[in-house]
């Protein structure tokens, strides 16, 4: 059976692209662009692997500050987020809306790699995550 938001697809990533699904990803880069039928400039987080971007708003934003431990955008690239779907207020109507939250962090799983491990740690995500596990 279709979905009726497969026919009108977006180049932001919505809360029905999660399908249900709260994933990790890395922050690739973060752009200022224009958005919606204002074209009102806003800032847009983009993960690796993905091609949609996040339209941050002022929630989101202050969460990946505490996550990313700065407001330097710059240094949000390579830290780990959480996203998830739930109900959120907009414009006095309750609506589906994305989130974000801190993966679970261990020792052996931090936020942010060490710079000698990085590379070792995105692989070792990709491979027990997988392509087909994400799901935008």
């Amino acid at each position: 059976m279709s979905n009726v938001n497969d026919y009108f697809p977006s180049k932001w990533l919505k809360a029905a692209d999660l399908k249900g699904k709260e994933p990790v990803v890395i922050i690739r880069e973060i752009a200022y662009e224009p958005v919606g039928q204002k074209r009102e400039m806003k800032p847009v987080v983009y993960f690796r692997g993905q091609e949609k971007g996040l339209v941050l708003n002022r929630t989101n934003a202050n969460r990946i500050i505490q996550i990313a431990g700065s407001a330097d955008t710059d240094e949000w690239v390579g830290v780990s987020i959480k996203l998830y779907a739930t109900e959120v207020e907009f414009q006095g109507q309750l609506m589906d809306g994305l989130r974000v939250k801190p993966p679970q962090a261990s020792k052996q799983n931090p936020l942010r790699p060490a710079a000698d491990t990085f590379n070792d740690a995105v692989e070792k995500t990709v491979r027990e995550v997988g392509d087909d596990d994400v799901p935008f």
